[in-house]
Parts: structure tokens; C-alpha cells; sequence
């Protein structure tokens, strides 16, 4: 039974109708993936899968994604994004995603590793003696940065290359981080955006499987100013931690032993 993909037509004048052919009947196509943007398991042959073409100066990359997630479509990358995508999703996934060969000079079409998983958590949090909404991020391994062979982890380092500061205390706001945005619709959590290459729209850097419901709480609290305080920490270091108190305890520890970043993002949406 061939698989059930979606290629459009952006995807298809990339990579040609040869390449195009052998996707649909199955040849190149995975019988599994890890969806490229909910980063959840997918399955070309039960449900329908959308082809995503991320394309650099010189190199691209062919990832699979739920259709319900996002469409097939062409991302256009910086090379370094897709370049570090590629080698450091060989291990953990990071928050940029997976790639594929390309059109007349680009390599052949490959198919993504598989990646690790973002963890986000909604809460609130007391700063300056007031509740501010806050996402925590936690990837579920470590990320490795582009080219690099040991088993180190590089996700705070990648996030401060994009703009994220060190919190070194939690009673001070987070930085604001120019372009990105948190997208709530319909009081549900949808992603989070970061700036589009070259000028281009602004693209999801995690995006939700499932819109995720949030609290009512938390839902007029980003009501009120718009902003929401987003912060990341590597692997295990805050856990998921069943009520505020003790998620504010883990960013603490966290921020205490370096090991947290964050910004400030203004509200996408409603």
C-alpha cells in the first residue's frame, strides 16, 4: 500500500517528478517519522503525512510532519541553520527543523534523523511581586551543536546564539527577544514563532501537536500585558514538576547552577 503523502507543488518543482514519483510509491518515503513539527510519531501509512523541503544556499533537506500539523511546503533556511539541523539532529533534535536534498545542483534527497522531543510547560510565575505568565522549555536529551563528535550539550549556547540571555535571577524580567513571538488562538497555546530567514514570515520554532489548553489564570495574565517570560534549560535539569511552587523551586535551582536562559516574547494572537 503506498504511503499517504502529501506533496505539493512548491516541494514538487524542488525536488522533480522523479523524486516526486518514488516519495508516493513508497521508495524514499519512511513507513515512521518524527513529525517536524510536533516532534510526536507519525506513520505515512496510517495517516496523511506532509512533505516539508527546508532549503539552504546549498543544501536541502526532505522531512515528513503530520498533515494536521502544517501543510507540504518549501522552508527556505540559512545553510548554517540546515547544516546544524542536519548534524545535530543526527542525536537530539533541536528546536530547527529537519532537511532534504534538492533541485538541479543540490545534493540527492535524504531523509532527517530522528530528534529529541521540547518539552513546554505553561505556569505562572511571581516576579516583582507580581504573576507573569511563563513557558518552560526542556528538550527530553541532550542537543548537540553542528559538526561536533562528542556527547556534550549545546542547547543553552544555540539559544544564546538566537538571542536568549542567561537568567541569573528570577526576580528580574527576561530580556525582550526581537522577532519572536508566542502565538495563542482561541485561548489555546499554538507555538512559538522565530524570526523567517532572509525577511521571510515568521516560522514556528515549536509548534504544537495539539493546540494546548491553558489555564485561566495564565490566560489573563498574558491578557494583561501581552508578554510572556519563556525559559529554557538542558535536559533534566527542571523535570515536570506538578504544581507552580514547585517549578518556580526547579528555576531556581536551575538559574543558581547557570543553567537556564529565557526572554521576554510579546503575545501572538489572542
Amino acid at each position: 500500500m503506498p504511503p499517504m503523502l502529501d506533496v505539493s507543488d512548491e516541494v514538487r518543482a524542488e525536488i522533480g517528478d522523479e523524486e516526486t514519483q518514488r516519495l508516493l510509491n513508497g521508495a524514499n518515503a519512511p513507513g515512521t517519522y518524527d513529525c517536524t513539527s510536533c516532534r510526536t510519531p507519525g506513520d505515512t501509512g496510517q495517516e496523511r503525512t506532509s512533505t516539508v523541503l527546508f532549503v539552504g544556499d546549498e543544501t536541502a533537506v526532505l522531512a515528513f510532519a503530520h498533515a494536521a500539523c502544517i501543510p507540504s511546503q518549501v522552508v527556505p533556511v540559512t545553510e548554517e541553520q540546515l547544516q546544524g539541523a542536519v548534524r545535530s539532529i543526527g542525536g537530539p533534535e533541536t528546536a530547527a527543523g529537519p532537511s532534504i536534498g534538492g533541485q538541479a545542483d543540490a545534493p540527492p534527497v535524504e531523509t532527517a534523523p530522528r530528534q529529541a522531543v521540547l518539552g513546554i510547560t505553561c505556569g505562572l510565575i511571581i516576579v516583582e511581586e507580581t504573576l507573569r505568565p511563563a513557558l518552560v522549555i526542556e528538550p527530553t536529551g541532550p542537543v548537540a551543536r553542528a559538526g561536533a563528535t562528542g556527547a556534550g550539550d549545546d542547547f543553552l549556547p544555540l539559544l544564546i546564539e538566537q538571542g536568549f540571555m542567561p537568567q541569573l535571577d528570577l526576580e528580574v524580567p527576561p530580556s525582550p527577544l526581537s522577532g519572536w513571538s508566542v502565538l495563542l488562538a482561541t485561548g489555546r497555546l499554538h507555538a512559538v514563532l522565530q524570526p523567517g530567514a532572509g525577511g521571510t514570515p515568521g516560522t514556528a520554532w515549536w509548534q504544537a501537536h495539539q493546540p494546548l489548553q491553558v489555564s485561566d489564570g495564565w490566560r489573563n495574565a498574558v491578557n494583561r500585558t501581552n508578554e510572556v517570560y519563556v525559559y529554557a534549560a538542558p535536559a533534566g535539569s527542571i523535570g515536570r514538576q506538578p504544581r507552580e511552587d514547585l517549578m518556580r523551586d526547579a528555576l531556581a535551582r536551575a538559574c543558581s547552577r547557570g543553567l537556564l536562559v529565557a526572554a521576554t516574547m510579546p503575545l501572538s494572537g489572542t
